[in-house]
């Protein structure tokens, strides 16, 4: 049963549940269709400040080579140095800098993104999806969230030019969070 207690209950400190989180992407390829991927290995933590939510934090540690595309071909070219260059950045991180309450579920949080060697900010807009205890007695917190980078941004680059105009990834990607966390005893 999800609830939405008084925030200041949830006050705490939070594990990201790999087993019940998705971090996960979409690009635009060959100009018409969407390719969705997502990352299989991360960890993170959340600290949650019901009363005070601009002294929330967030971090989130991400195993490139965990890329799952459905494809294995294209998650070998993403692993590539075209790419991610998994062998020399093995790792994707964000750190936050910045929480704040938006009214009602929603909030933002901004923080530095860094891949490739490369660090940028990046703004997540959350939806706070509810809080429950689950049959195994976790108190778990939810959230929903959206943001979208230019990959150039970060150094990645590389494309290939269609013969009928336009290239063949596109350079807005679009990121999607969906979040269970665990409060930490």
């Amino acid at each position: 049963m999800t609830t939405t207690p008084d925030l200041s209950t949830l006050t705490g400190d939070y594990t990201v549940d790999p087993a019940h989180t998705t971090i996960g992407f979409t690009a635009r390829h060959a100009m018409v269709t969407n390719v969705k991927g997502k990352f299989l290995d991360f960890t993170g933590t959340l600290h949650l400040d019901g009363t005070d939510p601009s002294r929330s934090t967030a971090s989130l540690d991400i195993t490139m080579d965990s890329i799952d595309t459905g494809s294995p071909d294209r998650d070998g070219h993403l692993k590539s140095s075209d790419f991610f260059n998994t062998d020399e950045y093995p790792t994707m991180t964000f750190r936050s800098t910045k929480a704040e309450s938006l009214g009602g579920d929603d909030y933002r949080i901004t923080g530095d993104l860094s891949i490739l060697g490369t660090t940028k900010p990046l703004t997540i807009d959350l939806e706070f999806n509810g809080a429950a205890k689950d049959p195994f007695g976790n108190e778990r917190v939810g959230f929903e969230g959206k943001a979208e980078i230019k990959r150039s941004e970060w150094g990645l680059t590389w494309n290939a030019a269609l013969e009928t105009g336009g290239v063949l990834v596109s350079d807005k990607i679009k990121l999607n969070f969906d979040v269970s966390a665990i409060r930490q005893a």
